[in-house]
């Protein structure tokens, strides 16, 4: 079972003990239960009419689940041969963000993403996920190798934003950040981004200037946190859950409006109940995706990245006095 709960999830904490009693004392006595089954089928209830119905904010909470799966992880099940590079050559190498060249089916790809910690020590190691300057910076020149030896890019979005400390700010994260943005319109081979859990402002479209952007079921995209946008708008980020329904920020809403180009489904519950299959939708999307882009010139892929994001957003103009 898991060992950690949402708190929406918490009704299916003493239902899961309730089994693990019975089925204990079942095996203890060597005696078959119908209670055992009528249980499992009271959890299966459960578990679909919490699941079914997840709230924006809920589904955010999932999204930064601390056992779902993170790039590593998916690196792990999806690629081979995978060969991470440090640093950016300029100051330091950022542990919240790892890349490299790897192999995905026949095909040589380079893989860069945000990585979080399971613990407080790993954490600490990977700065909860927020990348600095010298990440970004990190991230571009691989991205500028990649174009050089002419392999698809493949990034991977888990971060609720840019380490925003004084530190980050002295060496110029918006610059970076903005650099990351220009540079990536002008790369000739295929990208894809894939948001696999926080999409978190301008942390996440640091490295999300792709071709297709695909997220997966439970994550979400945005422009602010909740949580920050309810400190800015209320006052008080206990209004996060307003927030979260207001920014339209879900898998399911982003490919309605347009973000998002497909929506990789997860196993019931989330990506956390199974690694492996989670791995496995993803890695059938990707697949079918480099399969159409890899088809394509490094021009049309240079005009159609720059199209997909001109077009994002809607907007009306208005004369005065009209």
């Amino acid at each position: 079972m898991p060992e950690f709960y949402l708190e929406f999830e918490k009704p299916l904490v003493e239902l899961r003990k309730k089994l693990q009693d019975m089925i204990d004392h079942c095996v203890g006595n060597n005696i078959k239960s119908s209670a055992v089954l009528a249980m499992m089928g009271e959890i299966e209830a459960k578990e679909r009419e919490i699941y079914s119905n997840l709230s924006p904010w809920q589904q955010v909470q999932l999204a930064r689940h601390p056992e779902r799966p993170y790039t590593l992880e998916y690196i792990e099940l999806l690629f081979k041969d995978f060969i991470e590079l440090h640093g950016d050559r300029r100051f330091s190498d950022d542990k919240a963000v790892v890349g490299g060249f790897a192999r995905f089916h026949d095909r040589k790809i380079m893989i860069i993403g945000t990585q979080k910690g399971r613990d407080m020590r790993s954490n600490v190691y990977r700065n909860f996920g927020w990348p600095n300057p010298e990440g970004y910076r990190k991230a571009m020149r691989l991205m500028h190798l990649a174009d050089k030896v002419k392999v698809p890019i493949i990034t991977f979005i888990d971060t609720p934003g840019a380490f925003p400390g004084v530190a980050s700010e002295e060496r110029h994260i918006a610059e970076a950040i903005a650099s990351n943005l220009r540079d990536m319109f002008s790369l000739s081979v295929p990208v894809i981004s894939v948001v696999i859990g926080e999409g978190g402002s301008g942390g996440a479209i640091g490295i999300g200037v792709g071709n297709r952007i695909l997220i997966m079921e439970n994550a979400y995209y945005s422009v602010i946190t909740p949580e920050g946008c309810a400190a800015i708008l209320w006052k008080d980020r206990k209004f996060a859950p307003q927030a979260a329904d207001a920014l339209q920020l879900t898998s399911a809403k982003l490919l309605e409006l347009g973000i998002a180009d497909a929506v990789v489904p997860e196993p019931f519950g989330g990506a956390q109940r199974d690694f492996a299959a989670a791995a496995a939708n993803l890695g059938e999307e990707l697949s079918c995706q480099l399969s159409e882009l890899c088809k394509w010139s490094g021009r049309k892929l240079r005009e159609q990245r720059y199209e997909k994001f001109r077009k994002m957003g809607e907007f009306a103009e208005e004369r005065s006095g009209e």
